[in-house]
């Protein structure tokens, strides 16, 4: 058994957390017996597509053409792709469309959460589906030794007194990024830093206007490579995850894996494995984002991090390698 990791176009979507997710299928096979290629020319029994693109669609045809099967990991929705660049909402009908026309190129569906496969199904999809973790590399979130120290050599504007909370995403609507910045209006007394990065001629000006505001307490820290948001993830106070749509949301995973304090929105995506009150602490409203982080910071919020540890811990790479290989040889039986 032999399969084609196809990551095309991965140049463009590496810093996202599709690009993510497919960085972390590769190492999740290196731990598995199952062989696997990235190139599209070599020969190969199973061809395993992460993206959307022509050009993986015609790959697509162009396997079962030749008789090989194809899993098609469905990563994106409508739903996600809405209060995103600009047009986004008006493009959305004609997005699902071609979705839907990709991933009926899919043997077998694969998608992070059962939300997402409610979703799909919710499309006509009729494949057998199975839900996998994009997975965390547990390997990379070990203890940093003066973590707090090393953010604030390379913040200084953050000090070691400051109550620190940071969010991670690019700048999308979806995110939540305008309930960030208002929250930092809103409360002074704590300090915010957000990280990540889109070109302003892809955002409306709302968007934009958002991550021009100029506050003490507000940093926008750009895009960092990622040993940086783990080294962020450790030395701040708390990690928000204000995002109104997802199909997993890697950031979640990587604050459980960090043991960092971490408070999501309620939406279901969530639902079905990070529990109020056990993993994380989730917020239905602005209001709710606004009393916990005082909360937070009055040093009163329980802290969850050793239970979300154990959500982080069954989502290992190892484990996604081997749900992968069960989906390898479920494809090959079909």
């Amino acid at each position: 058994m032999k399969v084609l990791l196809n990551s095309g176009h991965l140049n463009r979507i590496e810093k996202s957390g599709l690009g993510k997710a497919i960085k972390h299928q590769m190492k999740a096979l290196d731990s598995t017996d199952v062989s696997y290629t990235l190139d599209p020319d070599d020969d190969y029994d199973i061809l395993h597509i992460n993206t959307y693109f022509p050009q993986s669609y015609h790959l697509a045809k162009k396997a079962k053409k030749s008789g090989k099967k194809v899993v098609y990991h469905a990563h994106s929705t409508e739903e996600d792709f809405k209060q995103s660049f600009r047009f986004s909402n008006i493009v959305a009908p004609l997005f699902k469309q071609w979705l839907i026309k990709c991933y009926q190129l899919g043997d077998i569906i694969v998608t992070p959460t059962p939300y997402s496969k409610k979703l799909l199904q919710g499309y006509g999809l009729n494949q057998p589906m199975h839900t996998i973790s994009n997975g965390i590399d547990l390997n990379k979130f070990q203890p940093i030794p003066d973590a707090r120290k090393q953010f604030s050599k390379a913040y200084p504007q953050y000090c070691n007194d400051d109550f620190i909370v940071m969010g991670i995403g690019l700048y999308l609507e979806r995110k939540g990024i305008l309930d960030f910045v208002q929250l930092a209006k809103d409360l002074p007394e704590v300090k915010f830093i957000w990280f990540g990065f889109t070109n302003s001629n892809m955002i409306p000006s709302h968007i934009q206007d958002a991550v021009a505001t100029e506050l003490p307490n507000l940093h926008f820290a750009g895009y960092v490579e990622n040993d940086i948001i783990r080294l962020a993830l450790q030395a701040t106070d708390l990690y928000i995850f204000p995002t109104y749509e997802e199909t997993e949301g890697i950031p979640a995973l990587e604050a459980a894996a960090s043991r960092t304090p971490f408070i999501v929105r309620d939406i279901p995506v969530f639902d079905d494995w990070l529990i109020d009150g056990v993993h994380t602490h989730k917020a239905k409203n602005y209001a709710d984002f606004k009393r916990l982080i005082k909360t937070a910071y009055q040093g009163k919020l329980p802290k969850l991090s050793d239970n979300a540890y154990e959500v982080a811990r069954e989502r290992s790479l190892e484990n996604i390698g081997e749900q992968l290989k069960e989906v390898y040889e479920e494809v090959l039986n079909l």
